[in-house]
């Protein structure tokens, strides 16, 4: 039976669990106060009532600053959740299309596109063919062709159309 490793702490090292002999010093008002011994870093901590929290450990000797580390760690949750809530996850968002597509159908699937890119999100048209349609490939890439060219204020090509077995894809990002 091995002992468990040690528990990895998140986060910066506080107060007594820097292990270093010197630090560089920096005080609650941005004051350098050059490299000094921890043992005097430490006492100007508990003096103004603030924790030393290690700012950059890989520094020699590391940065050290003092401030109140609950306030601190807040401050970087909330800037997490912020940054999170910002993120943008991109879909693919599939249209299926047919070569004899009826003009009000087109126009129903080119308004279902322009709402996905207008919502940031990248549609791949497929083209299905049926039957005898495999002989009549072009009616397809004209097809996609129009699709194209109506998109084309609103949507880059990101990849271009290609045959996939009985079906032709295209995918198109937002610009």
């Amino acid at each position: 039976m091995k002992a468990a490793p040690p528990v990895q702490k998140d986060g910066p090292r506080v107060n007594e669990e820097i292990r270093n002999r010197e630090v560089q010093l920096i005080d609650q008002g941005g004051t350098n106060h050059g490299t000094v011994p921890i043992q005097t870093a430490l006492e100007k901590a508990a003096e103004a009532g603030l924790d030393l929290v290690e700012i950059s450990p890989n520094a020699n000797p590391p940065v050290c600053k003092l401030l109140d580390y609950g306030k601190y760690k807040f401050q970087a949750q909330k800037k997490a959740a912020e940054a999170r809530k910002k993120q943008k996850i991109v879909e693919v968002k599939e249209i299926k299309l047919r070569p004899m597509i009826d003009d009000h159908d087109y126009d129903v699937k080119m308004r279902a596109m322009k709402r996905f890119f207008e919502e940031g999100d990248k549609v791949k048209v497929t083209l299905r063919f049926r039957g005898r349609e495999m002989a009549h490939q072009e009616l397809g890439t004209k097809l996609l062709d129009r699709v194209k060219d109506d998109l084309g204020p609103l949507a880059k090509v990101e990849m271009d159309a290609r045959f996939e077995g009985r079906q032709m894809i295209m995918i198109l990002a937002p610009r």
